[in-house]
């Protein structure tokens, strides 16, 4: 279980295919705090810790990823080099700064837009159809492992939906939100409250 907090931007140092895609992803921490089994949040992905090593501060841990894993979360994000936002699971007594998070991403959304807001840029995101009805005003969503709060949606004639974000300067500097442009993907995972209350109703109907 997570929060949506991120606590720092890895980079994947190695990727290699073997059964299963096997990632090595360098991290500011000190690599005495990671433990082997644990999970991670790698940009909205429940991760486990299957090798850790380096030094404080500049530590690295590895991960094995399936192949569904893969094809549910945004193309190419799994490469040398790219940037991921971090976070640790959620501990007994932590401060519940974000919102409940599983780290099981949903769906692929497109970044369709971002315009200036006054010292903030407001993002105006794609999402498919099956997780519009689960999209609210002033509802939670997490876009690569951050927790947002939507600000308005846009049901589209396909029965897709817009829904925008303002994303402040703390937010656009501490993850990798600020390096997204507009065509971008990202990977999404709706509030869990939603979730339960589409299926009572569908139960209810």
């Amino acid at each position: 279980m997570f929060t949506g907090i991120v606590t720092a931007i890895g980079q994947i140092r190695e990727a290699t295919q073997k059964g299963d895609l096997h990632a090595v992803i360098g991290c500011p921490w000190d690599p005495a705090g990671i433990a082997i089994g644990a999970s991670i949040a790698c940009s909205g992905v429940c991760l486990t810790v299957v090798e850790r090593g380096g030094t404080p501060g500049d530590a690295w841990f590895a991960v094995d990823l399936s192949g569904e894993t893969v094809s549910r979360t945004v193309p190419g994000r799994w490469a040398h080099g790219t940037a991921l936002n971090l976070e640790p699971a959620l501990r007994l007594g932590d401060e519940l700064g974000g919102h409940i998070v599983t780290g099981h991403v949903d769906a692929v959304g497109r970044v369709a837009a971002i315009e200036p807001i006054g010292d903030s840029r407001r993002f105006t995101i794609a999402a498919p159809a099956d997780l519009a009805p689960y999209i609210a005003p002033k509802g939670s969503i997490t876009v690569d492992g951050v927790s947002l709060t939507v600000n308005e949606v846009a049901d589209q004639p396909d029965g897709s939906c817009h829904f925008t974000l303002n994303i402040i300067p703390h937010t656009a500097d501490v993850t990798t939100i600020g390096a997204l442009k507009a065509g971008d993907s990202v990977n999404l995972e709706i509030d869990v409250l939603a979730r339960y209350l589409k299926r009572m109703q569908s139960l209810r109907g």
